[in-house]
């Protein structure tokens, strides 16, 4: 998976490089260790513009991002050991200028594909960038992945495969008006990977 890395890294290190000056507000949804966002950032020249949290329920992927984050220079970015299938788990950090949705959409049901695409415009400022990931396995959910962002306000920027897999990643800007968080609600609950397929 070391190319999927790569490509949502460099994605990441273009929403960043195309922000305006200032603050840039971010949430990983289901963060794992972070490997996505701290490896970008890193050596990135606008690090310490970043504010992010970081949002990761499993306690070992939360103290593996942890310890990467204290070898990085990265203040703004925390991680928060919570449920990020809640809503309340962005209060306080959104609206976001970039919002990354990676490993969750081959973990759910596609009704809740469905169910938090459309809700991302809680989490999104006027002219976010979102990034998500999934597999194109039978049967390929990607194209109706990306009606739903279209059809939700969203423009798609970039649609890549990840080579030799069957790995795919698209990145939309949100076009539409901003939404107020709604706590206390769910966005999508995990089942077995074959379930989800």
């Amino acid at each position: 998976m070391s190319h999927r890395l790569d490509i949502v890294q460099r994605q990441i290190r273009d929403a960043v490089n195309a922000a305006a000056c200032g603050p840039i507000r971010v949430v990983s949804v289901c963060a794992g260790q972070g490997r996505d966002l701290i490896g970008a950032l890193s050596e990135h020249p606008r690090r310490h513009d970043v504010e992010a949290r970081l949002v990761e329920l499993d306690e070992r992927n939360v103290a593996a991002a942890r310890a990467a984050l204290g070898a990085a220079d990265l203040p703004g970015v925390t991680v928060v050991e919570g449920d990020a299938a809640r809503t309340d788990a962005y209060l306080g950090a959104v609206p976001a200028d970039l919002v990354l949705v990676c490993r969750v959409f081959g973990n759910v049901s596609d009704d809740d594909i469905e169910h938090t695409v459309k809700r991302l415009p809680q989490l999104c400022a006027a002219g976010a960038t979102a990034i998500w990931t999934r597999h194109r396995g039978p049967p390929d959910l990607t194209v109706a992945i990306r009606a739903w962002f279209a059809a939700a306000g969203f423009i798609e920027r970039a649609f890549e495969i990840v080579p030799d897999s069957n790995v795919s990643i698209g990145v939309h800007r949100f076009e539409g008006a901003p939404v107020a968080l709604e706590v206390g609600q769910r966005l999508f609950t995990f089942v077995d990977r074959e379930s989800s397929r």
